[in-house]
């Protein structure tokens, strides 16, 4: 109890912890606690003084912690008394303080403060009230703006009296504002909804900016675009509806309401006829404004992107706007494809809706021109090769074209039977490129012309459809245009306007000073016959003159009437063709047979003739045989003309072929004094041969439209069938050289000369005047027809050919009937065949002579040995059997014994022998 000594004291305040919560509980339990009795009571009943040290050291120094920790705790108690005590003399001064501050301030001046308060207050309420009223007065700005089609403008203001009246939103009258406002905005936008479907067929930049602003304010550009790819297909359909629907009540002519309730397919098929172009030509009008507005609509928006990438402060927005940009960028480039589909059902469901075979020739080229104005705008608007019209117009056209070539092959048909093969008198300088058939070719560039040497000048013309209407205008408004242009001048003036004129023109035939060397040349004097002599005489040249003349000129064209209307046709053919090219090869066909059935009616006209084969001439060569076999199985309906040749065909067979034509009664082509019809003859002949040169000029055209698969075709009738028409010639004028002269009248004369003669004669004999006198009357006669048709010179050279030919064949023939002959007979045929020969070549101008050395030949035989015959007889197989028998016979007879005449004949006998 008396405590430890001062230094002894612990002054680690952790260690006085440890040793205070050393002690045990009990001696905090109570303040009645007996301390002492406790201790004693816990003492052991052997006591150890050691350990009773020990024991009593530890409660000294537990007593001292308690002891120390009490002061402690004792001295800051002091302290809070003394701080509580100066809180209460600080509370008593506050006290004081505020009773004197109430005393100094009245409640006169506290009610200032609070009016200034209500006043604040106050001032917001009226501010509020009138934003209100303003509010409420917003109605009539925004139909003034709606009625300017102020869209933006109209939304702008929507959207702030929206955001306005949702800080109002706590004030009643605000709620029904709001609801007012939102039916306003969704009214707004049902007319911005019809203000965009304007757009579809009459584009306006501003109108369009305004209306995609507006959307953009309402960030419904997506959806705006979705919208506008709908409006864009009912328009297509409407559009097109009410245009045919105008015409179908038009021609209908009363006020009948069931076409309206019609489907438009329906509604196509009551189109008539008359009123079909022009309401084809409205239907791509009113479709090309359409599709001109859905042109300027992806315009509008690439330009406008641009604008927004080059401007500097949309660059923070175009990671926001790319998706959008996207979007309305696809959406509409799938609409290229999708507005387009729609044009093309709805104008095939046009096309197909009528029968258009029985259309008029002009017509269907106009329907074909606007359809085919149709496909370049496709072509153009989305890249589109247009297989829907494409297939749709080829199948009207097939159909037409069908229906009209074999209307126009009976025509043919008809011409050809009724033509008698007069001129048709043109100008000298015709070209067909001056029949308004063939206007189209110069409007296209000549496909044998490289695109790199064309003039530079024409490059700039060559504007994009949608370029060079984008200002105003139609292209589909070009039709018709240029029929006051399409007037002729190809005929020349049949005969002479008056007497005055034909003297005048006779004068200066008369006048050599316009006629060249060359032609003095072949002037004839017939009365002296000292001059030169060629195929004309001088009076006949003048008349020929005078006859091409008529013509204008001496190398005006042979034709007739139905060439210049094949070749018409043909045009016309070609238009079909180069405006529609998937049908080019149909139509290239049915131009070959255009060809095809001239050139058989010519033959079959002027050229068959059962003599060919026996004559051995080779007049037909196996290529035009061919040519001929061909169009006959293919292209004559011989069941029709009674010609029983081959099995029947099926009547599908018999529809595509044409009968086989007959020459017209008023031809004759018995009369000796016309050279058996030559002037028809040379007419129909030449006229195939001009229309052939008309076919080889227009090769290049038709080749650039033939399909590539197809052009075989094309080169195999040019080389199988035009080039053949030339070799008609011979066939044709070989009749007319068979009958001109009188060759059995020479073998009957000849059969009279006795050639088994002693001695050389010096004198000819009487046969050979008399076939050079048919020959001067062939030549004459020959002058007569060049007064009605010019004759060219390869029909003049041909014909003197077959006549010279035909006499010299005549005189081996009449050589071969001789029965007896010396060796001077033989000196007097070569001195007749020489006589013939000198003055043969004063008729004409023809060299060297035909089968000269046929006769020339012939006549030497007769001094060949018995080894030199046999040799002979295998390298000339161009005489006959019995000319080679009589050779042997006649040549050998005496020389030879049995023997050896036996085997040459044999070898006559074993030869194959085919004609030339």
């Amino acid at each position: 109890r008396n405590g430890l000594p001062q230094n002894k004291q612990p002054t680690d305040p952790q260690a006085e912890q440890e040793i205070i919560d050393s002690i045990e509980e009990v001696y905090f339990s109570s303040d009645s606690f007996d301390m002492v009795q406790y201790e004693l009571e816990k003492l052991p009943l052997d006591l150890n003084l050691l350990e009773l040290e020990e024991y009593r050291d530890k409660l000294k120094r537990q007593q001292a912690a308690v002891s120390t920790t009490f002061r402690e705790e004792l001295e800051r108690v002091t302290s809070l008394q003394t701080n509580l005590q100066l809180a209460a003399v600080i509370c008593t001064n506050a006290r004081r303080q505020l009773r004197s501050a109430k005393e100094g301030f009245t409640e006169a001046s506290l009610g200032l403060l609070a009016n200034q308060r209500r006043r604040q207050l106050l001032t917001g309420l009226l501010k509020s009230l009138r934003t209100i009223k303003t509010l409420q007065r917003t109605d009539v700005r925004l139909s003034e703006m709606l009625e300017e089609e102020d869209y933006p403008g109209a939304i702008q203001l929507c959207l702030e009296c929206q955001k306005a009246a949702s800080t109002f939103k706590h004030y009643n009258c605000i709620s029904e504002l709001n609801s007012k406002l939102q039916d306003t905005l969704e009214q707004i936008e049902e007319q911005l909804d019809v203000a965009l479907s304007k757009t579809c067929k009459h584009f306006d930049v501003s109108h369009y900016t305004k209306v995609q602003l507006a959307y953009k304010l309402l960030g419904k550009t997506q959806t705006a675009m979705d919208q506008l790819h709908m409006h864009f297909t009912q328009a297509i359909h409407n559009t097109v509806f009410q245009v045919v629907l105008g015409y179908v009540e038009l021609c209908a002519g009363n006020a009948d309401t069931k076409f309206q309730k019609m489907q438009y397919k329906d509604l196509c098929t009551h189109i008539t006829t008359d009123s079909y172009i022009p309401c084809l030509t409205d239907l791509c009008k009113a479709l090309w404004e359409v599709m001109l507005s859905y042109h300027l609509t992806m315009q509008w928006h690439d330009e406008h992107y641009k604008e927004d990438e080059a401007t500097p402060g949309a660059v923070n927005n175009i990671n926001e706007s790319t998706v959008g940009r996207s979007y309305v960028k696809k959406k509409l480039e799938h609409g290229l494809t999708r507005i387009w589909q729609d044009v093309q059902l709805k104008v095939k469901a046009y096309l197909l809706g009528t029968d258009v075979s029985n259309f008029k020739y002009d017509d269907f080229i106009v329907v074909l021109d606007v359809i085919s104005r149709l496909i370049q705008v496709g072509e153009e608007f989305c890249g589109s090769k247009s297989e829907v019209l494409q297939e749709s117009i080829k199948r009207q056209s097939v159909n037409y074209f069908k229906n009209y070539h074999r209307t126009r092959l009976e025509e043919l048909r008809m011409f050809l039977e009724n033509e008698t093969w007069e001129l048709c008198p043109v100008k000298y300088n015709f070209s067909i490129a001056q029949l308004h058939e063939f206007k189209f070719m110069g409007q296209c560039r000549s496909p044998s012309v490289s695109p790199s040497r064309q003039p530079e000048s024409t490059e700039p013309v060559e504007l994009f459809l949608f370029e060079q209407y984008l200002q105003g205008g139609n292209p589909f408004e070009m039709q018709i245009d240029n029929k006051e242009e399409e007037t002729e001048d190809v005929l020349a003036s049949n005969g002479y306007e008056s007497d005055e004129l034909e003297k005048s023109v006779y004068q200066d035939y008369d006048s050599d000073s316009d006629v060249p060397e060359e032609l003095k040349q072949d002037y004839v004097d017939e009365q002296t016959g000292d001059a030169p002599v060629k195929s004309v005489s001088r009076e006949t040249l003048r008349s020929q003159k005078r006859s091409d003349y008529n013509l204008n000129r001496a190398n005006a064209p042979i034709l007739t009437n139905t060439t210049l209307n094949v070749i018409r046709l043909v045009g016309k053919y070609m238009q079909m063709m180069n405006i529609l090219k998937p049908i080019a090869f149909d139509v290239i066909h049915c131009v070959s047979q255009l060809f095809d059935y001239y050139l058989y009616a010519v033959y079959t006209f002027f050229g068959r003739n059962d003599m060919y084969e026996s004559s051995g001439l080779g007049l037909i060569s196996s290529r035009l045989r061919t040519t001929l076999s061909r169009i006959q199985e293919s292209l004559i309906d011989v069941e029709a003309g009674g010609e029983n040749a081959g099995p029947h065909a099926s009547p599908e067979e018999r529809k595509e072929k044409v009968p086989s034509p007959h020459l017209s009664q008023l031809v004759v082509l018995t009369a000796s004094d016309t050279l058996y019809g030559l002037a028809e003859r040379v007419v129909a002949t030449e006229s195939l041969v001009f229309l052939a040169e008309q076919f080889e000029f227009l090769q290049p055209h038709l080749d650039t439209m033939m399909p590539s698969a197809k052009k075989p075709f094309l080169q195999q009738f040019y080389s199988q069938t035009v080039s053949t028409a030339s070799e008609l010639r011979k066939p044709i004028y070989w009749i007319v050289a068979a009958k001109a002269i009188d060759y059995e009248q020479m073998l009957l004369l000849m059969a009279g000369v006795k050639w088994d003669i002693k001695e050389i004669m010096s004198q000819h004999n009487v046969y050979v005047d008399v076939l050079l006198k048919e020959f001067e009357k062939f030549n004459q006669r020959l002058g007569d027809v060049s007064k009605i048709v010019r004759i060219p010179l390869p029909v003049s050279n041909v014909l003197w050919e077959h006549c010279i030919r035909l006499a010299n064949r005549t005189l081996v023939e009449g050589y071969a009937n001789v029965k007896k002959c010396s060796n001077e007979g033989r000196a007097l045929m070569q001195l007749d065949f020489q006589q013939f020969l000198m003055k043969l070549e004063k008729l004409t101008d023809l060299r060297p002579i035909p089968d000269k050395e046929f006769v020339e030949t012939y006549i030497k035989a007769y001094y060949l040995t018995e080894n030199d015959m046999e040799q002979f007889i295998k390298n000339h197989r161009e005489y006959s059997m019995k000319q080679l028998t009589n050779l042997v016979n006649v040549c050998l007879g005496s020389h030879i014994n049995k023997k050896a005449r036996q085997k040459l004949l044999t070898a006559i006998d074993d030869i194959d022998r085919p004609k030339r």
